[in-house]
């Protein structure tokens, strides 16, 4: 019998290996995303002080069309405006262990052109 691949814990085992590597300062903070099958969670966090800075969701947004294309865009644009308010202009991106494509390929371009470098 074969055995299905448990995706989230391959993204999870993937995510880990990057976040090893990876980290979020006071002066560059880690804008990382979560992508639910409805949802899409974008947060910058210090993880010098372990706070979240700014963050933003379709929740938050409530957006009716969440798992789309076009809501991860609104989702990057109001995450890079909330950090921008707060005086961050460079982040390191953490895409949660997601394929750079799509929903997360979106947010990220859209936090982009809104101001944030990475």
């Amino acid at each position: 019998m074969i055995s299905k691949i448990d995706k989230n814990k391959v993204r999870l085992k993937r995510h880990a290996r990057v976040r090893a590597k990876l980290a979020g300062t006071t002066e560059r903070p880690r804008l990382n995303v979560y992508r639910s099958n409805k949802h899409i969670y974008a947060q910058v966090i210090d993880d010098a002080q372990g706070v979240t800075i700014a963050q933003a969701s379709t929740q938050t947004l409530g957006l009716d069309a969440t798992s789309n294309v076009e809501a991860a865009k609104k989702v990057g644009e109001a995450v890079a405006k909330a950090a921008t308010e707060k005086g961050i202009t460079a982040v390191v991106f953490d895409r949660g262990g997601y394929l750079y494509h799509g929903r997360v390929q979106a947010l990220a371009e859209a936090a982009r052109e809104n101001g944030l470098q990475f």
